[in-house]
């Protein structure tokens, strides 16, 4: 049966009913002679006549209100039941060919269809336990048209309003109607509403109950968390993970956020003043820059940071003219006073090696330096030239006086206080044997007929003791390549170069008496002995060094300073050498 009063009740009908009112049956009424909708052929019991009028059922022809009934032609209640049970059967066809079901007629609700009583009508079902009986029929609606609008256009039953998201909900029977509950207030929200899972202690495997467990609690009664005491934990956890993380994150973003303002618009960090009084000693690369200066500082408590040594140096004029070497400073200055101090000769704790200086001049500058009792360095030097770096070719004779005359390479070193005279001396040794190295000696020695490189380096510190300008050098190789030809007409082999002398007595006098000079016989001493010097008398620079393998070829035999300072004359023979002898008497007084 039907709700609200479509068949045989004492309910009203409802006013929302499609059926309600004397328009519900208009467009349904079956035309004579013809079938009802969906094919399905009518059948009417022996009781039923075909044509019956509305009030002849009910009580006198009178409706529930005491109203006769109005004439209703053609159509009586039992063909419209019939009509709707062709109208089931049509649904339940299509619905089996549809989804594949079979097997007893049942209506879509999952109820067996209801049987018809002698006068053709649904026997109405009793009800069970004071709720709906399982013989209620429930209209079953096409997903794609909710509204029926398919059925409603072929004729069959008005669409059921009430299975539609929209409509009102289908009444209950009276022993399950409950009272609506009182809605609760906004900020009342609950334990179980408005407040996310994560903070209500929901939502983790760890915390859920297994069913038969939670089941049991619910039959007691129980609610999981009704004492708080295990949601609250998790909600105080919950929350102090989450100021944790937040606060960290904040935290995180201020603090690259301050450094990345400090780096592009703030100051570089940087002490005030000139400095403790405590000193350390900073050792600058050759070929370091201002970063990498400020590096070495910082490292060594100089400066604070990097960023003010280099805009210390940028605002100074002279910043950039700062050298390689090693330089006594204070601890904790700023950036400016750093900058100042460095350019200041009297700060830089180096050993300069000058071009053309011998070793026993080198010598007493790293004992200064080092704060060493006069002659340290050159003992050592002695005993540990071996282990210094020389090349193989180096001292090949016995006659040497200083193995390590020649390979102490011109430049700056660092030779502060603390530090061991052969790790200076190292250092000197190994640039030499690497600048030599890359002129390629052996094979020069050779295309200049000379017995070894060792020869050519001599050469080189001859020149070098003897010249002022690089054009003087050039011309002074050429004069000795000369005389060493043993068979040349002019010196047949002797050198004859004061500064040979000179080196064997350590001195640098160009006045030297000839009966003096003719008589020692020291291997060094050119005058007495053919030939060169059994080694280098000095320390040549580069300039010498590249003079001496690219001589002039001019047929030069003799030189004299004829100022007696620094001009230089050259002569080919032995008459013009006379002549620029008598113009240096004159000069210095003679």
């Amino acid at each position: 049966m039907t709700e609200y009063g479509r068949g045989h009740g004492s309910e009203p009908w409802h006013p929302e009913d499609p059926l309600f009112g004397d328009g519900g049956w208009e467009g349904q009424q079956a035309q004579s002679g013809q079938q009802s909708y969906g094919g399905q052929p009518q059948h009417y019991s022996d009781q039923q006549q075909p044509q019956q009028q509305y009030g002849e059922w009910g009580d006198g022809g009178q409706n529930a209100y005491g109203q006769a009934q109005q004439q209703y032609p053609q159509y009586d209640q039992q063909q419209y039941d019939q009509q709707q049970y062709a109208q089931q059967q049509y649904d339940q066809q299509q619905y089996e060919q549809q989804y594949g079901v079979q097997g007893q007629q049942q209506n879509y609700a999952g109820h067996t269809q209801q049987p018809y009583d002698n006068s053709g009508r649904p026997q109405q079902q009793p009800y069970d336990n004071g709720a709906w009986g399982s013989g209620t029929h429930v209209q079953y609606t096409d997903p794609s048209d909710p509204y029926g609008q398919q059925a409603a256009s072929y004729g069959g039953e008005q669409p059921d309003y009430y299975g539609t998201p929209d409509a009102y909900p289908p009444p209950e029977p009276p022993s399950r109607r409950q009272p609506e509950p009182e809605p609760k207030p906004d900020w009342d929200p609950g334990p179980d509403q408005g407040e996310h899972a994560f903070f209500a202690g929901g939502g983790g495997d760890d915390d859920e109950e297994p069913d038969d467990e939670a089941d049991s609690r619910r039959g007691r009664g129980e609610r999981k968390g009704k004492d708080g005491k295990g949601k609250k934990r998790r909600s105080g956890c919950a929350c102090l993970v989450v100021v944790l993380v937040f606060g960290g994150g904040l935290g995180g973003v201020s603090y690259f956020g301050y450094q990345f303002y400090q780096n592009r618009f703030g100051s570089a960090p940087d002490y005030a003043g000139d400095g403790t009084s405590k000193t350390v000693s900073v050792e600058i690369p050759k070929g370091a820059g201002g970063y990498e200066i400020g590096r070495r500082l910082k490292e060594a408590g100089v400066v604070k940071s990097v960023d003010a040594f280099v805009a210390a140096q940028s605002q100074n004029s002279k910043g950039k003219t700062i050298q390689a070497g090693a330089y006594l400073l204070k601890t904790e200055m700023s950036g400016e006073s750093a900058v100042a101090m460095m350019l200041d000769p009297k700060s830089q704790n180096n050993v300069l090696v000058a071009p053309g200086l011998r070793n026993i001049a080198v010598y007493q500058r790293i004992d200064e330096k080092l704060d060493l009792k006069s002659g340290t360095t050159g003992k050592i030097a002695g005993e540990k030239y071996k282990t210094l770096g020389l090349p193989d070719w180096a001292n090949d004779s016995s006659k040497i006086k200083d193995p390590l005359e020649g390979f102490l390479w011109p430049g700056t070193y660092p030779a502060a206080k603390g530090m061991k005279p052969e790790t200076v001396l190292k250092a000197m040794v190994t640039a030499a044997a690497q600048k030599y190295d890359s002129y390629h000696l052996e094979a020069k020695a050779k295309a200049l007929e000379l017995d070894s490189p060792l020869e050519l380096v001599t050469v080189a510190s001859l020149v070098q003791a003897e010249g002022k300008t690089e054009d003087d050098y050039r011309k002074m190789a050429e004069v000795v390549y000369n005389r060493l030809d043993l068979v040349n007409p002019e010196t047949y082999g002797f050198l004859q170069f004061d500064s040979t002398f000179n080196y064997v007595k350590n001195e640098s006098n160009i006045d030297i008496s000839e009966k003096e000079i003719n008589t020692n016989k020291d291997p060094y001493n050119t005058y007495t002995n053919k030939g060169l010097p059994p080694g280098p008398i000095d320390n040549p620079g580069e300039v010498a060094l590249k003079a001496t393998l690219n001589p002039t070829k001019q047929g030069w035999y003799y030189f004299v300073a004829t100022d007696g300072v620094s001009k230089t004359e050259f002569a080919k023979t032995h008459e013009e050498f006379q002549k620029l002898k008598d113009k240096f008497n004159e000069s210095t007084g003679n």
